[in-house]
């Protein structure tokens, strides 16, 4: 269960590890190394026609390139990944008194032309009288195949969709097999700011016969907009349409983040209010805080 006093102290804790997580991304400031070399004599001048470009300085400690914030942000992105992402909804439309909670613990594999992700979801849900649930939820898995060219400046990917009800309690699950397909497509827009969109449709195919069948879809336009430093601010809020009960949400996100280096891995660590501007059924968030953090490391080159 949740309480009021839980909840403050849990966000509390959330926001003091983003921020740990952030001052770590600061580092300290690179240091010579000791058989540094001094510095070269400048050459001649030479005529300006034969003047060569000035080259930016090489990046060091935990700064990150325009092109790696992109890569941070971007679930196409040719890379593995481990990634802690919270929605906290501190009230719920229709239902007084209450709040929720959800952890989603997901993994991404890359293997040739696939993109592999599964999610499976950590739940507190309220159910009534003051009591709550929590557990597993249904499990997720979306294999995405990269249907744009090599090299091709926009991204695009599609591929089935399978969930699985690992829910530990019927409250926290819908109890039903479900398949259907998943779409992804990136646009970037240069400077390591990106935009795209991730859709989902899946619909039950077998289960407890004594619960409802279902039929969700899900659109996520997200946008990313480098600032330097390795920050950004995003936008990235999932509008929601549970077309079995006639339940809809529409969010919007407006936060930020910072990409780094920690030893061989790529880190993404941000923070993202989403505000409800539409919805129907109650039970819904008014608001979500919605944090995360991302590992992303390289997949192994083939010999």
């Amino acid at each position: 269960m949740i309480t009021s006093k839980t909840a403050k102290w849990w966000l509390v804790a959330v926001y003091a590890f983003l921020s740990a997580t952030l001052l770590m991304a600061q580092g300290p400031a690179a240091s010579a190394p000791d058989d540094a070399t001094p510095p070269a004599q400048a050459p001649a001048a030479t005529p300006a026609a034969q003047t060569p470009a000035k080259t930016p300085p090489p990046i060091t400690g935990h700064e990150v390139s325009a092109a790696e914030v992109a890569k941070s942000n971007n679930p196409l992105a040719d890379v593995n990944a481990v990634t802690f992402e919270n929605y906290y909804d501190p009230t719920l439309y229709g239902v007084p008194n209450v709040n929720a909670n959800t952890l989603d613990l997901r993994a991404v594999i890359i293997s040739g032309r696939q993109i592999m992700r599964l999610t499976v979801p950590v739940q507190t849900t309220p159910v009534g009288l003051g009591q709550y649930k929590s557990g597993l939820g249904d499990t997720a898995f979306f294999d995405a195949i990269r249907v744009s060219k090599e090299g091709a400046p926009n991204e695009y990917a599609i591929g089935p969709l399978f969930v699985a009800p690992s829910a530990t309690n019927s409250a926290l699950g819908s109890g039903k097999w479900q398949g259907g397909a998943a779409a992804v497509a990136i646009w970037p827009l240069g400077g390591g700011s990106i935009m795209g969109a991730l859709a989902t449709w899946q619909h039950s195919f077998a289960g407890n016969k004594d619960r409802e069948k279902t039929q969700v879809s899900t659109l996520q336009p997200f946008a990313t907009y480098s600032i330097g430093g390795g920050y950004y601010v995003r936008s990235s809020g999932v509008m929601v349409f549970d077309f079995e009960n006639n339940r809809y949400l529409i969010p919007f996100g407006a936060g930020f983040g910072k990409a780094f280096r920690a030893g061989n891995h790529l880190v993404n660590a941000f923070v993202e209010p989403q505000f409800t501007v539409y919805h129907k059924g109650a039970g819904q968030p008014t608001w979500q805080l919605y944090v995360g953090v991302k590992w992303q490391w390289a997949k192994p080159s083939k010999a």
